[in-house]
């Protein structure tokens, strides 16, 4: 078995960073509804359909959904770069891209930051149109 090529390892270690920020999200969202609704919900079944109706649990389950969008979107375009063997230049740093705009994301929606927030999402919609412009180029 060959060793793999340091942009192969760098994909690999966006790949470990993006499952952390998916827990992370899964985390901040579980955190703020249980701070709301008690360990008692968070335990239970929640059958009665409660929902969290602070500004900020709704935020974070809002920022989590939209994380859950393009994440499959972005999994798919790392596995792909990494079966053409293109796992360098443009596809890499669209891979990055991607994840620093969904890591810079998350606060700001917390924030209620408008504008700014719509248009770092667009950057990490750039960075996966990065990488697919690899994948047909």
């Amino acid at each position: 078995m060959e060793p793999a090529s340091a942009d192969a390892m760098y994909l690999l270690i966006l790949l470990a960073l993006s499952v952390f920020l998916l827990l992370f999200h899964i985390g901040l969202q579980g955190m703020l509804a249980t701070m709301e609704l008690g360990v008692a919900w968070n335990a239970g079944p929640r059958d009665e359909g409660r929902e969290p109706k602070g500004v900020l649990a709704g935020r974070a389950a809002r920022a989590s959904g939209n994380y859950r969008e393009t994440y499959p979107v972005f999994v798919g375009l790392l596995l792909a770069l990494t079966f053409t063997g293109d796992m360098s230049g443009m596809g890499l740093i669209g891979a990055t891209v991607w994840l620093v705009a969904r890591i810079v994301y998350i606060p700001l929606y917390l924030a209620g930051i408008p504008y700014i927030r719509s248009l770092v999402w667009l950057i990490g919609i750039v960075g996966l149109l990065m990488m697919m412009f690899v994948l047909f180029a």
